[in-house]
């Protein structure tokens, strides 16, 4: 009888999820980025649509993951020809390659409220490893509507001649576009 009022108990407690999901908020995530210009000064700029899915386990973060796309037509760099160059074949080709993707791989803490978080990230349709320094994921709050949101700030450098970002001889010859590149990531997650 004992056995059977067991099994009866573990039927009736509902199932608990460890790992939560989360929308990133295309609407108030800002994905930038940074790189040297004739080495003396430092060009931003911002991709405008982030989007994708973070599935987060607090009770074991190494059971989270992450999967964003960028899109790369939204490029913004605050001058129009700048950033059509940067469309065009010498760079990003958005004709051929609209999307920046990353899925991770690993997570694991880095510290008090950090994370490193490794995974493979696709540029121009190559595909390297890179690891995101990460701070957060923030507490839940509850949002304007009731809903549940997080947020977090994650960080990379990466070498832009790895993932094919180049244009010409004389760029790559002399110091008019720096190699690395600084990426970092202001998201706001919803609750799905």
């Amino acid at each position: 009888m004992k056995k059977l009022t067991a099994i009866l108990v573990a039927f009736a407690v509902p199932a608990v999820a460890l790992a939560e999901t989360y929308g990133i908020d295309e609407f108030h995530t800002q994905t930038g980025f940074a790189v040297k210009h004739l080495v003396i000064s430092t060009v931003k700029g911002e991709f405008g649509k982030t989007t994708g899915t973070v599935s987060i386990d607090d009770k074991d973060l190494s059971k989270s993951s992450v999967e964003a796309t960028i899109d790369v037509t939204s490029i913004n760099t605050r001058i129009a020809d700048r950033d059509g160059h940067l469309k065009s074949p010498d760079f990003f080709d958005v004709a051929k390659f609209p999307t920046i993707t990353f899925k991770s791989t690993k997570v694991e803490k880095a510290g008090e409220g950090k994370l490193k978080v490794t995974g493979n990230l696709t540029i121009k349709g190559v595909t390297k490893p890179v690891t995101l320094d990460v701070a957060g994921p923030t507490g839940e709050i509850k949002g304007m509507k009731g809903e549940a949101r997080r947020g977090l700030s994650a960080s990379t450098k990466i070498n832009r001649q790895d993932f094919g970002l180049t244009w010409s001889k004389m760029v790559e010859a002399g110091p008019v576009v720096g190699d690395e590149v600084a990426i970092n990531i202001d998201a706001e997650l919803v609750k799905k």
